[in-house]
């Protein structure tokens, strides 16, 4: 009886205790409060950004906030087969603009990712020219993209590699002369893997 009695009172001054609590707390935190009982991780209902900034599911609470957007990965491997004008380097010296435009829808995706990626840029030529002459140009070819990247607002941080195969590791479904071969491959890993 004696236990009963006490549990009871301890249950008397819980409610007060937490409401105390609850109104010292800042008008703005009491809101956030509230509104996180309304947040549950079960798979139903819609996905909202809580007061914490996390994907949460809304069962009963407010509907007017900020829906989750989950970011389409970035893909480990990306080649952009940028052909570029005979002996040019230069991303103003590209003939297929469809091949920019996917690099730009690329670099989009990085900077709507809110992981981080280290990104290596390797450029490729075709079989024309000197092992040392192509090995330059691819050189030149992929700092031109790295530098595109950069301008367009990729962290120059996040770009931990810029090498040149030159006319080593040929596409073997085109011809080594063929313009096909002459690309840069972007590869990005992500930050702890």
């Amino acid at each position: 009886m004696r236990k009963q009695k006490l549990t009871s009172r301890l249950a008397a001054l819980a409610a007060p205790l937490a409401m105390a609590a609850t109104i010292a707390m800042p008008l703005a935190a009491q809101a956030d409060y509230m509104n996180e009982h309304f947040w549950s991780a079960m798979p139903t209902g819609t996905a909202w950004v809580n007061s914490s900034g996390e994907c949460w599911q809304s069962l009963q609470g407010p509907g007017d906030l900020e829906p989750c957007v989950q970011p389409a990965p970035v893909p480990k491997e990306f080649t952009v087969r940028l052909n570029f004008e005979f002996d040019k380097y230069e991303i103003a010296n590209v003939v297929n603009d469809n091949e920019l435009q996917r690099l730009n829808d690329y670099i989009a995706q990085v900077k709507a990712t809110p992981v981080r990626e280290e990104i290596s840029i390797v450029g490729h030529t075709d079989a024309k020219g000197s092992d040392e002459y192509n090995m330059a140009l691819g050189m030149r070819r992929a700092q031109s993209v790295r530098d595109y990247m950069v301008s367009r607002g990729i962290p120059a941080s996040d770009i931990v590699s810029v090498i040149s195969m030159g006319k080593r590791e040929m596409l073997p479904e085109y011809d080594i002369y063929s313009v096909e071969q002459r690309r840069v491959r972007i590869l990005a890993e992500y930050e702890g893997n």
